[in-house]
């Protein structure tokens, strides 16, 4: 664990074992601390979607493409918010930085409230911008404090938190809509809680180092975004997730408004959305009993388009739902092993780590941008609203497709070229 910095509430400091509770409830509080506020950054943005007809109304908005800026204007956030994570955290540390995060959360929420469309959408800018910087700060706070054989575990609960608000929106919308009277008492409610999250959390944190365990005289590594483009790797990743976050935003965003399936498709978000909370659970132990990420990513992107393509066209609604169940199975399946892998890799730091997962989440968000509103437009365009759901599934074959060009970091290859390099190095002695 890194140096800490010494907070008044739940202090980390010493190595005696008198300290050791309080280090590991540190870790736990700040764990449910982000959960909490990501799962509720969903909950507004999944809430807001379902409520568009009725935001629609009450400014004076109608359209198919129009219908989706409240989720673009999130995805267009998310895309800035998580370039500039990186330099945020570097600028105000971890505490500061993610109370930001949630404060913007908060805003987005909040701005439920506001008098015009315009400033509804500004409001959902926020709430992007939020979302975008606490996604990114999960994974170094993971990294500087939870264990090797601990990460796959919190990985997968952090993959889950979107998924949670998800759920918890679908849920609860309509009946928070009739017991509270208005759309904007719903997203705002939200708000409200974030702000009290953010309070627990300002009082509970620390900032801590982002080069790691490096010796105390060594120089401090210099690791941002012009470093950060020049590895392939960076920009393979976002390119395999990206056609699955397309998919996954057009499942609340698009299929609610969608009819002609075999089932309500608001039906089917449901049910591919409470399928990938099992999809998750067994990816976390898939990715702790498995040595290798890459089969998991790839078979697991090629079941998704194969039981998300049999949901939209099959008109038997037994099928159709089990698809639907099997495609948010299998598309969360492989978010643990995802998230997992570049944290595997060799040299990485809570720094690398923010610059990696800032041009994944940044890139995979740009991209999905593009195709959801091009689907929107294709809806329009062809008078057809079921192609918006076609073209997303397709999209969503791009974890199979990139899969080939992500390196293994498991831990079977890295044992194996251990042993190869042992091998050579005894080798070597013997016939020296």
């Amino acid at each position: 664990m890194g140096r800490s910095y010494g907070n008044p509430l739940l202090s980390a400091g010493g190595d005696d074992d008198n300290n050791e509770v309080p280090k590991i409830m540190k870790k736990y509080l700040l764990e449910i601390l982000m959960f909490s506020a990501y799962a509720l950054f969903a909950a507004s943005w999944v809430s807001g979607a379902m409520l568009t007809p009725q935001i629609q109304a009450s400014f004076g908005e109608e359209g198919f493409a129009n219908a989706t800026w409240g989720s673009l204007m999130i995805t267009i956030a998310k895309i800035v918010g998580n370039l500039a994570a990186a330099m945020v955290l570097v600028r105000l540390g971890a505490k500061r930085a993610f109370t930001l995060a949630m404060l913007l959360i908060a805003a987005g929420g909040i701005g439920a409230f506001a008098g015009d469309y315009s400033s509804w959408l500004l409001s959902r800018l926020a709430l992007g911008l939020g979302g975008a910087l606490a996604i990114v700060y999960f994974n170094p706070v993971v990294l500087h404090y939870f264990a090797a054989e601990e990460r796959p575990l919190v990985n997968g609960i952090n993959a889950a938190a979107f998924n949670t608000g998800n759920l918890l929106a679908l849920l609860s919308t309509g009946a928070l809509t009739t017991w509270l009277g208005s759309w904007e008492s719903v997203v705002g409610l939200y708000g409200i809680m974030v702000v009290a999250l953010a309070l627990l959390w300002w009082l509970a944190a620390e900032n801590f180092s982002l080069d790691g365990n490096r010796p105390g005289d060594a120089p401090v590594e210099k690791y941002g975004l012009r470093e950060g483009v020049r590895e392939g790797f960076n920009w393979w990743l976002p390119l395999a997730y990206c056609g699955v976050l397309t998919c996954y935003i057009a499942v609340f965003s698009l299929f609610p408004l969608i009819d002609g399936f075999a089932v309500a498709s608001s039906h089917l978000s449901a049910v591919m959305i409470a399928a990938g909370m099992v999809g998750t659970v067994a990816g976390i132990i898939v990715t702790k009993r498995y040595p290798l990420r890459l089969p998991v990513l790839r078979y697991a992107g090629l079941a998704l388009v194969i039981f998300a393509a049999l949901m939209l066209a099959s008109r038997n609604p037994v099928i159709a739902y089990a698809a639907a169940a099997l495609a948010g199975f299998f598309m969360f399946l492989p978010m643990t092993a995802l998230v997992t892998l570049p944290q595997e890799l060799p040299g990485m730091t809570p720094g690398r780590i923010t610059v990696t997962f800032a041009m994944f989440w940044s890139i995979s968000y740009l991209i999905a941008t593009l195709l959801i509103y091009a689907a929107g437009l294709l809806a329009d365009m062809s008078g057809e609203p079921a192609l918006a759901a076609y073209f997303a599934v397709a999209c969503s074959a791009s974890l199979f497709i990139f899969s080939f060009l992500l390196p293994e970091s498991g831990r079977g290859v890295s044992e194996e070229k251990t042993e190869a390099v042992n091998e050579e190095g005894g080798e070597e002695n013997a016939t020296a």
